[in-house]
């Protein structure tokens, strides 16, 4: 019963929250049909409350669940909701706003239990904060680009101009407005609104 709810609503190597399976199930019961799928080798534990079944693979083993896949679902999207984003040299990497490799993930999420906080998971470094607003699917990537400002000078390794164009190409991108800019920058510090003028931001939203 649980196996064939999990082929239908999951992929290979999609991690399995057990706090989100909707079945008639108890608790105790639950985690022991997790218990025997793991035993025949059907599901693989990730951690403590997350499976996955394992994609199939030549190698021994199969293909481990990355950690960052998990950190993804847990606190960053899932189900069709978004409740994080990237943030920090992670987003700025993504943008190519620098070079630089992180080697700490960093997460600013709804599902974060204090202001800021490291985890480890699987060895993987993730530095998780609270947002300063709530985080939808409507205003993710306005928030995700305010927090980048506030400290833009730290992650840019490309020239002014550079980094501003790649910029304006996101708020292009992802159509943020000047009212999408107006209803959250009070939530950030004063330097985020000098930063978008001397990086000639403001006039590129619609």
């Amino acid at each position: 019963m649980l196996y064939q709810y999990l082929v239908e609503k999951y992929k290979p190597n999609e991690p399995i929250f057990v706090s989100d399976i909707n079945l008639p199930i108890s608790d105790g019961n639950l985690r022991q049909m997790f218990k025997n799928l793991c035993d025949d080798g059907l599901v693989k534990r990730f951690d403590t409350g997350v499976y996955y079944i394992p994609k199939e693979s030549r190698l021994k083993g199969g293909v481990p669940l990355g950690a960052d896949t998990v950190a993804k679902a847990k606190y960053i999207s899932r189900n069709g909701n978004i409740d994080g984003y990237y943030a920090g040299y992670t987003f700025a990497n993504q943008l190519g706003l620098t070079v630089q490799v992180p080697y700490v993930t960093e997460i600013v999420s709804n599902n974060a239990s204090a202001r800021v906080r490291e985890i480890k998971m699987k060895g993987k470094r993730i530095v998780l904060r609270k947002s300063r607003a709530q985080i939808t699917k409507e205003n993710c990537r306005v928030l995700q680009f305010l927090d980048l400002l506030k400290d833009i000078d730290t992650y840019i390794d490309c020239s002014a101009e550079d980094a501003s164009e790649r910029l304006m190409n996101y708020i292009r991108t992802e159509s943020i407005t000047r009212n999408d800019i107006d209803k959250y920058i009070s939530q950030f510090p004063v330097k985020v609104y000098k930063n978008m003028y001397e990086m000639r931001l403001y006039n590129v939203f619609a």
